[in-house]
């Protein structure tokens, strides 16, 4: 029989679900060469390819065969064709701009495992999806908040959470829509470089992101009495400032956030927080020429930096914070210590911190491919992220669960093994 690619589920998943991949029909201890290849939605082209022996009946089953040398990775890696795919080009990142539409990906069975690849016996595609059936995507425009959100199927009201990411600007939806799936009620947020909202990052008005608070807590969909906030990166230090500031704030979980205030000056009513200082100079060269930027903040607990740190203390929520140990855009795991002890210290809960090893800034939903550089708009070349393929994925896998455990303990009063899960 011809060979054949066996994939469940079948024709589509969603983006943050294992998937597992099969061959039969090949013949006994045949090699072959299995390929990946994704195209986002600008045409970048993202390839993994992986070299693989079937067993005695002719079958190959990802999750029993290990990959041999010389491919994407090796070792038993059951998803490894999908967290290993690479751009062709250097410095582009993987993220879905349209939520609405899946991404499509192209799997491909080669013979022997030669360089360039031997005759294709197989091939069959797969759609990745991010909107589960029923769950409704919703665009707002009211009042200055520029955002979209998620609502679960069903009949709420659903816990609310507030999502943002960070320096990229403009309103990544991905996230949000993945979380959704899971019953909770998203908005994500867009704070800058979109529609009408400023196109620089030079001061914030923490006034805007309480009309978007305001919003969840007024929604019918949203089951009160408080929200969640979950950022990462710049979108971290904005979440902080939130719950430090505004009411109706449950629940923060920050992804490789800082306690200090970062990049732009932060304005509320007569407060303002100027962004913590940078020193240039302290930006080092790897040795592929890509710049590494992890010493440029100054010390957020030294002389006038420490105007910056943002008084989490005044805080009425629990935090979490999900921390890449190889974070090199900045020191993500020193922020969370002293963000800890700022709070301990004022006598408020210990907060929840998760660390990493091996994994670097990016942590995203399961299974988007680690990106360990790409182009920093503050810095306005690339950087290096850190982090290393197979540890960073793992870490994006637990801190995916930890987040939604956090979430539904704290919003909805239930470990995540009781809530509606959907």
């Amino acid at each position: 029989m011809a060979p054949s690619i066996c994939l469940s589920p079948t024709a589509r998943s969603l983006f943050d679900e294992p998937l597992a991949i099969a061959v039969q029909g090949l013949g006994p201890q045949q090699r072959v060469t299995l390929r990946m290849s994704l195209r986002d939605e600008t045409g970048e082209l993202f390839q993994a390819w992986a070299r693989y022996q079937a067993g005695d009946d002719g079958a190959l089953d990802l999750a029993r065969c290990p990959a041999l040398p010389g491919g994407s990775f090796t070792g038993l890696e059951p998803m490894g064709l999908l967290w290993a795919l690479q751009p062709q080009k250097p410095f582009r990142r993987l993220v879905k701009r349209d939520v609405q539409s899946p991404f499509l990906l192209q799997l491909e069975v080669f013979d022997g495992h030669g360089d360039p690849p031997g005759r294709l016996l197989a091939q069959a595609q797969h759609e990745r999806a991010f909107l589960r059936d029923g769950v409704r995507r919703v665009p707002v425009r009211e009042g200055r908040i520029r955002a979209t959100l998620f609502l679960p199927p069903g009949n709420g009201p659903f816990p609310g959470i507030i999502d943002l990411y960070g320096t990229g600007g403009g309103l990544p939806e991905y996230r949000a829509c993945l979380l959704a799936n899971y019953g909770f009620a998203v908005l994500a947020l867009a704070f800058y470089s979109y529609e009408d909202l400023p196109k620089e990052m030079e001061e914030f008005h923490l006034e805007y992101f309480e009309e978007a608070v305001n919003y969840m807590l007024q929604h019918t969909q949203v089951k009160g009495p408080g929200i969640g906030l979950l950022g990462i990166s710049k979108g971290g230090d904005l979440c902080i400032s939130m719950a430090s500031f505004l009411k109706g704030i449950t629940a923060t979980a920050l992804i490789n956030g800082s306690v200090a205030n970062v990049g732009a000056v932060l304005r509320y009513k007569d407060i303002t927080i100027p962004p913590l200082g940078v020193d240039a100079k302290r930006i080092k060269v790897t040795k592929s020429g890509i710049a590494d930027i992890v010493d440029v903040l100054n010390n957020p607990l030294e002389g006038p930096d420490s105007q910056s740190f943002i008084p989490l203390e005044k805080a009425e929520c629990r935090f979490l914070f999900i921390v890449g140990q190889d974070d090199r855009n900045w020191k993500s795991e020193f922020f969370a210590v002293e963000g800890s002890k700022r709070l301990q210290a004022h006598g408020k809960e210990k907060p929840e911190i998760v660390c990493y090893p091996g994994a670097g800034h990016y942590i995203e939903p399961p299974f988007f491919p680690m990106c360990a550089a790409s182009m920093h708009l503050l810095v306005g070349k690339p950087v290096v992220w850190g982090g290393e393929p197979k540890a960073h994925c793992e870490a994006q896998i637990d801190a995916w669960h930890q987040i939604q455990a956090f979430f539904h303990k704290h919003l909805t009063g239930k470990p995540s093994g009781t809530s509606n899960k959907l």
